[in-house]
């Protein structure tokens, strides 16, 4: 007799789980996914302003059916979602911003796009310590909150296996001891010293509730740099890491070192370009970057499909791939759909 089997284990029921250097779902070996898709920037900043949820044109609502139809147009099979830490665990957010509200609109959320065949990334975007608001991407996660964020995260999505956890947004300004471990950061930009959660801390706070799920960890340098990531890589009793890198022409565009890191990276774990962007305006940059991530199985989803708005989000200032919600791609997006539908619709969750 088998007791409360793991809904994932159920006949078409989605298990997206790392095997080597894949990321794969389906029944037995499963087959090979590569993620591509866009991020929906908004949970992680409208909430801690107090105006809203999303930025979009009803802010307290998730987005309706037509909205998410027009990102599937692209031929899309995941949406990285970034969240705000202050917001999920209700501390130091605006009334009716934090706590539970803030909790069941992503879950509403995370399930609308899976309805729609969409796995979905949940993206530790912004954290602070103590009752500083999670307002800006800090050099790392802080030791105050970000673990409590992920125990109550990953025990929330505990039995949801079309979702990966990407446990801190863009680490930056540290070595990778401090990735790794943690460290005492110093204060600067207005912020206080505190002490930061490592990698490893985060990883061993999602295992630690039962959790098997992906985990998808940013570099050094803005998640930029993958070159010491195989060497520091943190200990997952399930083995289900995969390695995050963002990259931006005209920004941060990958060069020869980078892509040389990458590729390395990809031979011992997935590697995911969580964030791709150009701030041109154009897609000759992306259209390199995804024509080598096709080469190698490498994931990656544009930044950012939030539309182009006075005094907001435009085609070179975020960068934004959208002009409206019913999909009318900027120059920089134009390139990500055309990309996308000329390879046909990937692999979505099964």
């Amino acid at each position: 007799m088998v007791c409360c089997a793991d809904p994932a284990a159920a006949i078409g029921a989605p298990n997206l789980r790392v095997r080597g250097g894949d990321l794969v779902d389906g029944p037995g070996r499963g087959h090979v996914v590569q993620l591509r898709g866009v991020n929906r920037s908004g949970l992680e900043y409208a909430c801690i302003q107090g105006w809203g949820f999303f930025d979009s044109p009803h802010p307290d609502r998730i987005d309706d059916p037509a909205m998410i139809a027009a990102m599937k147009s692209w031929d899309i099979n995941a949406v990285r979602v970034p969240l705000n830490e202050d917001c999920w665990l209700g501390i130091n957010a605006p009334p009716g911003r934090g706590g539970a509200p803030y909790r069941r609109i992503v879950e509403r959320y995370v399930a609308a796009l899976h309805a729609a065949g969409l796995y979905v990334i949940l993206d530790l975007h912004v954290a602070a310590p103590g009752s500083v608001k999670s307002q800006s991407i800090d050099p790392m996660p802080d030791s105050d909150h970000a673990p409590a964020f992920w125990r109550s995260f990953a025990r929330a999505f505990t039995h949801d296996h079309a979702l990966l956890f990407d446990l801190y947004n863009e680490p930056h300004d540290i070595g990778w001891s401090c990735w790794l471990a943690g460290c005492e950061i110093p204060a600067g930009s207005g912020q206080p010293a505190y002490r930061a959660a490592g990698m490893q801390q985060l990883v061993d706070a999602v295992r630690a509730v039962g959790a098997r799920q992906p985990l998808m960890l940013g570099g050094l340098s803005w998640s930029f740099d993958l070159s010491g990531w195989v060497a520091h890589e943190p200990r997952d009793p399930r083995h289900q890491l995969v390695a995050a890198e963002h990259n931006y022409g005209g920004l941060a565009p990958c060069g020869g070192g980078c892509r040389a890191a990458v590729l390395a990276t990809g031979r011992r774990v997935p590697v995911v370009f969580g964030e791709l962007g150009e701030t041109d305006c154009r897609h000759s940059y992306i259209e390199a970057m995804m024509s080598l991530a096709d080469a190698h199985g490498i994931g990656y989803l544009g930044w950012t499909w939030d539309a182009v708005s006075s005094g907001g989000w435009s085609c070179t200032g975020g960068p934004s791939l959208i002009t409206d919600y019913r999909g009318t791609p900027t120059g920089f997006g134009v390139g990500l759909r055309d990309h996308l539908r000329a390879l046909g619709p990937p692999a979505a969750p099964s």
